[in-house]
């Protein structure tokens, strides 16, 4: 690549992963639609699969070309962060939607839910049950992936192991309390306007904290490799700071939706 030395920035190869990527992710809404409305399910479950392979391969490719190759060069680590903090702006305007849903609802209840918040015939969750559960197990993920990132950057790559696999395994904690959570609620999504933002934004939620889990899941593997230094660890870097973004989602949603909405 006689490029690298006149460039500040990696020219990638030929790749066919964001085309096959994208067509394999189109399967999942067209899939979800499928099962809701025909009970047919094949094509959820392909979309998934594929998708989880393309994500395989196209991670495989980006990790040669970081730890092996050497092509992540100071300049190119930079472009990558800064993708990845204007990433996490994006997700911040995608849940603003849902905010702004809850409260231009919930600060001015309309008529037909009773002219009252909750609306009328809600029976809301106690928010300091499973919800402060829930967020107290959020915080304490964001403690150990905290440690995982100083344990790198002090070279404790055996602390680091043991910080992320309790991250991931409070990951999976907390996705278990709200699916709990769920199967015990006495209202649905199509319960009024509550129902729908509740279940909307904290699903969404529950969807970043799954993704999130699967992205330490990679770094806690790659660690395991050795592919982290404490110079060069910008795939842990962008797995911490999604954690991060997740964990203050939810403190807001706890705060709002769970706390003071009820």
């Amino acid at each position: 690549m006689p490029l690298m030395t006149k460039t500040p920035f990696h020219l990638v190869e030929y790749s066919p992963w964001p085309l096959l990527g994208s067509l394999a992710i189109t399967c999942l809404p067209i899939g979800t639609i499928m099962f809701i409305r025909l009970k047919n399910h094949n094509l959820i479950i392909y979309g998934l699969i594929l998708t989880a392979m393309v994500a395989y391969l196209w991670w495989r490719d980006i990790t040669r070309e970081a730890t092996f190759q050497g092509f992540h060069t100071s300049n190119v680590v930079s472009g990558l962060k800064i993708g990845v903090l204007l990433f996490i702006v994006s997700e911040v305007c995608f849940f603003f939607a849902f905010f702004w849903a809850y409260f231009h609802s919930s600060l001015s209840p309309a008529v037909e839910v009773g002219a009252v918040w909750p609306p009328s015939g809600i029976s809301t969750l106690q928010a300091f049950q499973v919800p402060l559960l829930n967020t107290a197990v959020l915080l304490l993920s964001g403690v150990t992936i905290t440690w995982a990132h100083h344990s790198i950057e002090e070279q404790k790559y055996n602390q680091s192991v043991q910080a992320l696999v309790l991250t991931v395994a409070l990951g999976i904690y907390f996705l278990y309390l709200q699916y709990g959570e769920y199967t015990e609620t006495a209202f649905s999504i199509a319960d009024s306007v509550y129902g729908s933002t509740f279940f909307i934004a904290t699903g969404f939620h529950g969807l970043h904290v799954a993704v999130g889990a699967t992205f330490i899941l990679t770094c806690l593997i790659r660690t395991i490799f050795n592919h982290f230094s404490s110079s060069h660890h910008v795939g842990f870097l962008a797995a911490a700071w999604y954690w991060h973004f997740v964990d203050v989602v939810w403190l807001f949603l706890f705060i709002s939706i769970y706390w003071w909405g009820s």
